[in-house]
């Protein structure tokens, strides 16, 4: 009788090229109890975003740059509220005026250095989608036809994980976010973090829904839903180690225009949302902060909405902390205003921040105990939502 050919043999990931071990252990200690990021990856000096009329004015020049970064890196007693810090690829590179890698100086304190690698988007989006709140069509980020060597670079350089954006828009009216945008974005997240793991990076996952437009924290916390089961579902298909991995959402909120959620019913549907769309095997869900109105102090907003949901939700299957930028510097930033003389204060005012956002990760944050630099002087943040 005649022998049917063997069937053709299943293909498998190779799974022996990804450091399994080493991007669990890299996730387990970004994700250590009370300690969030800072994060540092702005592509022009930090204090253009950080909305403040004053601010604005220090002079955007390298040289600014890397004494505001130094001050930041060698503050003392950061790294006891701080286990990462994302940086820009200048950044990486670079050194402090006495000639110290700005890598050694993050390390030596016992943080762990990170990179952004996403090359930001193109505003002419995506062809056939609408223009929304932000004023132009849906988009997904450039950047993963270099990703691999780009990432390799990164981990040479002392990288140990790495952060790509995609950003999302809500306007219900049109529609948005479409099904298009979403599976772009959530694919190209997903693609970069599977790169990311075989490079030994572990991969920040950010699919950012940002709070341009009127719409109810209702909207917020349905397409966030929508978004986040995407994602993991991307992830699952590009053989993404969710141990190591770690997750950076937008909080469920109001749009900028909408009807104003008071910091528990954001505490409720944040967390509700996260607890129906993220498997626990994922260690640490770390916040970006988001914009806020300009008659909001987006600092302490920022640490008291995390300190709601720690305090209401004390036991979580995941580590949920910050991943703040202007909501951990800007009170620093305005305190040092390009001067050496104000180096020690900002540096405390850097701390006394991430000390506070260390608080709202236990739920035992006290409204107000934190100075900041508070509302007066917001201005729109330079750069728009990227």
């Amino acid at each position: 009788p005649r022998v049917d050919a063997a069937p053709a043999p299943q293909k498998f990931v190779n799974i022996m090229a990804i450091p399994f071990d080493e991007l669990r252990a890299t996730a387990k200690k970004l994700s250590t109890p009370g300690k969030g990021f800072l994060a540092s990856d702005e592509s022009a000096g930090p204090w253009l975003r950080a909305g403040h009329v004053e601010a604005k004015k220090i002079p955007d020049t390298a040289e600014n740059r890397a004494r505001y970064r130094s001050l930041c890196f060698t503050a003392p007693g950061l790294s006891e509220y701080i286990s990462g810090v994302i940086l820009h690829w200048e950044t990486l590179f670079q050194k402090d005026a006495d000639g110290n890698a700005m890598v050694d100086l993050i390390k030596n304190a016992g943080i762990i250095p990170g990179i952004k690698l996403d090359k930001g988007y193109d505003k002419s989006g995506l062809p056939g989608t609408a223009i929304g709140p932000l004023g132009h069509a849906e988009t997904w980020c450039k950047g993963i036809d270099d990703l691999e060597k780009r990432a390799a670079e990164a981990y040479a350089q002392g990288a140990r994980f790495a952060k790509w954006r995609n950003v999302l828009q809500i306007d219900p009216a049109q529609g948005l976010p479409s099904d298009l945008a979403i599976e772009e974005a959530v694919n190209n997240l997903a693609c970069y973090a599977a790169i990311c793991q075989r490079q030994g990076l572990v991969p920040i996952v950010e699919p950012e829904i940002v709070p341009n437009g009127s719409h109810s924290i209702q909207v917020c916390a349905a397409v966030t839903e929508k978004v986040l089961i995407a994602q993991y579902s991307a992830l699952k298909l590009h053989n993404v180690f969710l141990e190591g991995a770690v997750l950076k959402p937008n909080m469920v909120k109001n749009g900028l225009g909408g009807t104003k959620a008071s910091p528990d019913e954001v505490a409720s549907a944040t967390v509700t949302a996260l607890l129906r769309t993220v498997p626990a095997a994922n260690p640490g869900i770390f916040f970006l902060s988001g914009e806020t109105t300009l008659d909001e102090d987006n600092e302490e907003t920022a640490t008291i909405n995390l300190n709601a949901m720690n305090k209401m939700f004390p036991s979580l299957p995941w580590h949920l902390s910050f991943s703040y930028g202007k909501a951990l510097q800007k009170t620093a930033i305005v305190t040092w205003m390009g001067k050496d003389e104000n180096k020690a204060a900002a540096q405390q005012a850097l701390v006394n921040r991430a000390k506070a956002n260390s608080e709202a990760t236990k739920g035992t944050y006290v409204a107000g105990s934190c100075k900041s630099i508070g509302a007066e002087g917001n201005v729109q943040m330079q750069g728009g939502a990227y």
